[in-house]
């Protein structure tokens, strides 16, 4: 029976890996700070940005405007749980959780928790080529 034998990840694996955790973290900072226009500036100029229940966004600006939106309509505190990384030349597909604060128009607050994918493409830098996002929870009516 054949059994494959375990090999230790490339150096060059872990240099994308650590890359791309990296630059997961700068969105959210970027983006927990209103700083809409640096979120933006990690897309590609064709990149595209698909958020549940809204319009998809192509473009930096674009993408850019569409956070701002999000941000302006309560959405908060957004954090990335990088749980795979799979580069392949000079792209590479994240894979992840999130969790968000949404600020409600009666007050209240609810902790929004799901999944995205995140796919990068190394054009001199790392950017984001597309990015997609859906919660866990119910919809909220």
């Amino acid at each position: 029976m054949y059994r494959p034998t375990a090999v230790s990840p490339s150096p060059s694996f872990l240099d994308v890996e650590s890359t791309i955790r990296g630059l997961a973290q700068d969105y959210c900072t970027a983006f927990n700070t209103g700083n809409y226009d640096q979120v933006g500036a990690l897309y590609a100029s064709n990149g595209v940005y698909m958020a549940p229940n809204r319009q998809l966004a192509q473009g930096p600006r674009a993408i850019e405007l569409c956070l701002r939106g999000l941000g302006d309509s309560g959405y908060a505190d957004l954090r990335f749980e990088t749980q795979r990384v799979d580069p392949s030349g000079d792209m590479a597909v994240e894979i992840g959780r999130y969790t968000l604060t949404i600020s409600l128009e009666n007050g209240a607050s609810v902790v929004d928790r799901g999944k995205y994918v995140h796919v990068w493409r190394r054009l001199g830098a790392w950017l984001l080529q597309a990015n997609a996002w859906n919660s866990d929870l119910p919809a909220i009516r």
